[in-house]
């Protein structure tokens, strides 16, 4: 390749970087070009709590009310910052407190002085959410809103010409404590949305080379500041800037300097001292995660000597460097941990002031159907699995399993835990109302903490689609591989609870053939214009039945009684008893007329009841017809095995089924008939 080429395919590339978003990022200017910056952009100076907090409303928000209780649902959380595999499903109420506990302490009402404890079960996504605020922070500071700023000394006659702030501080703290309000405020730094307030000192670096300085000077602050360069911070946790992250290792290998810095021996015989702090690497992760946010993974599994620690990063909002005096940080202090390090932390008398310094904020398992599922389309939606067909259901009936067995049994008499689900979800259930469904929820005490993880039923989905699947993964699959995990679950220690989760196993079964069931008499009975016809006919007489008038017959033109049978033989179908007949028939009528006010058109499937029974009555009507029972048997005549394509063409087309997991749903709904079980 000659010279020529080579250089054309690097231009090539350098034609894909922004190079003025290069130049913004790397800004640098003086002390008093900063000041016009600050006069401008008083944002630029927030506090750590602040800035957090801005970055995840900015993403917007979405109101909506969940038995009868208002829910902000926070975009943040849902966003594609690392190609969506982190967004979070289902955890609107626990992420609307862990917000309003950023707000407060936005507001400086007290959270900004205590450690943020997300509690709850393995896998009820507690580090994601941390993750997702560490790239969401390095996103924010590349944004014009999020921008930041620190400075760095300039000596051109030292030794060390360049010293960047180690601690990546507010240049505004350069202002001496004495006169920073008075400075802050004739210089009208601020406004009515944004007030500019610096607390806290220079880093002992930064203090020891402006009081060096001052010196040298002769106490003239304005020369001094002839020494500071100002430019943009961007947070970045793979390069230590701004975000940092502490996990417990093995006690021998680690101690509190990791959190706090150390001495540079190499340079201590250049300095004369080990207290000089040049001679000082101030790189632990309470020092680069300065002006950000610092993560403790299972923070309660540390040694209680760095718990002490965070007792002053947490309520004074200062650390305590070795050889150095307490030196002001200003971050945002998270950690996560489970429930049986917790246990530990409430039984150790020791570690009061910890347990008061810390809020706690439960992130239990998902508890809705709708949002269980969207985790596991994430992962192995078709686009994910090209080369094996996930058959319709079959992450919908492992997410069934999932949050059932985190669900507390309802105390409520004649309610099943497949019926609690379901209202959960939204489903209306006869005689039940949005109030039943928060008492449903206040009766219990530990719903959602307890329970199968996510992860589990994302490793036997795995399993059954390697070990299992040709070419199509179906339901019984997925079920009977996360049955046989059970045996070896190494979290579930109680043979009571496996039998119990091996039992809703088999309710979920149940209910999957009652899906299947449903959609295959849908299927059978998708003439559109059939059961439309029924409809009308129903609703006509249903009409001239509750206001005691004729019906007029539209073959014949005359005028007859309401016809008793037909609306009985659908009425049937979904169980409405005689003595209820009346009070149905007039709940059908007054949703047709509360339809009307609001301007909309009646539709027969616009009643879920009305539908499924409709459906239920033009399929008992067709069913023999097309002789689906006989698909158990070798022999099929042409005429029903026309028939029995159009129904497989439905499901394929309607439903999403391929030739296999059609052909197989067809099959397994045909030995239920074969057996007798119509309904």
């Amino acid at each position: 390749m000659s010279e020529t080429e080579r250089s054309g395919l690097v231009g090539q590339i350098a034609s894909l970087q922004n190079i003025d978003e290069y130049r913004e990022l790397n800004w640098v200017g003086s002390f008093s070009e900063y000041l016009d910056v600050v006069r401008e952009r008083p944002e630029v100076t927030r506090t750590a709590f602040q800035r957090i907090y801005d970055m995840i409303i900015g993403y917007g928000t979405e109101e909506y009310v969940d038995n009868k209780k208002r829910i902000t649902r926070f975009k943040f959380f849902e966003t594609d910052m690392v190609g969506g595999k982190d967004a979070i499903y289902g955890l609107d109420i626990p992420l609307m407190r862990f917000v309003n506990v950023l707000k407060a302490a936005s507001e400086g009402y007290g959270p900004e002085k205590r450690v943020l404890l997300l509690h709850g079960p393995v896998g009820s996504s507690k580090s994601t959410i941390v993750r997702l605020l560490k790239k969401g922070l390095e996103a924010y500071s590349r944004t014009a809103h999020g921008a930041m700023y620190t400075h760095e000394w300039h000596r051109p006659n030292a030794s060390e010409k360049v010293m960047p702030c180690p601690m990546n501080e507010e240049p505004l703290r350069l202002i001496p404590k004495a006169w920073r309000e008075k400075a802050i405020h004739e210089l009208r730094l601020g406004n009515d949305k944004c007030r500019v307030i610096v607390e806290g000192d220079l880093c002992p670096a930064c203090r020891f080379t402006f009081n060096e300085l001052m010196r040298e000077h002769d106490g003239d602050w304005a020369k001094v500041m002839e020494h500071i360069r100002v430019r943009r911070l961007v947070m970045s946790e793979q390069d230590r800037i701004g975000i940092g992250t502490f996990q417990p290792k093995d006690e021998k290998n680690q101690d509190s300097t990791e959190l706090t810095g150390d001495i540079n021996y190499r340079k201590i015989a250049e300095y004369g001292s080990d207290s000089d702090p040049r001679a000082f690497n101030f790189d632990g992760e309470f020092n680069i995660a300065n002006r950000g946010l610092i993560e403790f993974v299972e923070v309660l599994k540390l040694d209680v000597a760095f718990l002490y620690d965070l007792l002053g990063a947490s309520q004074e909002h200062m650390i305590k460097p070795k050889k150095f005096a307490q030196t002001d940080i200003d971050e945002v202090i998270v950690g996560h941990t489970n429930e049986a390090e917790y246990n530990k932390l409430l039984a150790n008398e020791y570690m009061e002031a910890l347990r008061d310094r810390t809020i706690k904020i439960d992130i239990p398992y998902i508890t809705k159907l709708s949002e269980e599922m969207k985790i596991y389309s994430k992962d192995f939606g078709q686009e994910k699995v090209p080369a094996v067909h996930i058959a319709p259901h079959t992450l919908e009936v492992a997410a069934m399993w999932a949050v059932m067995t985190r669900l507390e049994d309802p105390k409520k008499a004649g309610l099943t835990l497949l019926q609690k689900m379901k209202l959960y979800d939204g489903k209306m259930l006869p005689g039940f109302t949005q109030d039943n469904v928060k008492e449903l929820r206040k009766e219990t005490s530990r719903e959602g903490m307890e329970g199968i993880s996510p992860r589990y039923v994302q490793d036997k989905i795995s399993n059954a689609i390697v070990s299992e699947a040709e070419g199509c993964l179906n339901p019984f699959m997925v079920l009977n591989e996360l049955d046989k995990g059970l045996r070896n679950h190494s979290l579930i220690t109680e043979e009571e609870k496996r039998k119990q989760y091996g039992d809703l196993i088999s309710v979920v079964k149940q209910e999957y053939e009652e899906i299947v069931k449903n959609e295959v008499q849908r299927a059978i009975s998708a003439d559109e214009e059939a059961i439309n016809n029924l409809a009308m006919n129903y609703i006509d007489n249903v009409k001239a039945y509750t206001l005691k008038e004729k019906v007029r017959n539209r073959y014949t033109g005359q005028d007859e009684a309401p016809d008793e049978r037909l609306m009985r033989s659908i009425e049937e179908k979904i169980d409405i008893p005689e003595s209820r007949k009346d009070d149905f028939r007039k709940e059908i009528m007054n949703y047709i007329g509360a339809l009307a006010v609001e301007g909309k058109e009646f539709r027969w499937d616009t009643n879920d009841r009305l539908r499924r029974a409709l459906e239920m009555k033009l399929f008992e009507d067709q069913k023999d017809s097309i002789k689906l029972s006989s698909l158990v048997s070798q022999v099929i005549d042409r005429e029903t095995q026309e028939k029995i394509d159009v129904v497989k063409n439905r499901l394929k087309t309607k439903y999403g089924y391929c030739e296999i997991c059609a052909t197989d749903v067809l099959n397994f709904v045909a030995s239920i008939f074969a057996r007798g079980d119509a309904r």
